[in-house]
């Protein structure tokens, strides 16, 4: 009986995987090309109206495992992310929020 168990357990556990994958679309991201990126973090004051998602900003280079390095073309600055938090920019207005915060120990 364990046995028949181990086998259902591993036959829906392959078509499961095999649903999600199919659900999965491959990004293909070129140099030059404008990306919005994902903003996970530092969650400090949450909001509902917030878009999580930065940029555009500009790819600088794509690295063979998935990793992206993106530039700003405001400050000129560059950093490298993982491909999957980004997304590719189809136009229009994302607004930018910049804040700054000072904490202090008391």
């Amino acid at each position: 009986m364990k046995l028949t168990t181990y086998e259902s357990s591993k036959l829906y556990k392959e078509k499961v995987k095999l649903y999600h994958d199919r659900k999965i679309r491959q990004k293909d991201f070129r140099m030059g090309q404008s990306v919005l990126l994902f903003n996970s973090r530092m969650k400090l004051f949450p909001s509902k109206l917030r878009s999580k998602w930065a940029g555009p900003f500009l790819i600088k280079e794509v690295k063979s495992h998935g990793a992206i390095e993106m530039q700003d073309p405001m400050s000129q600055r560059s950093w490298v992310v993982n491909g999957q938090r980004v997304q590719p920019y189809l136009g229009g207005d994302v607004e930018r929020l910049t804040t700054i915060i000072n904490m202090s120990y008391a």
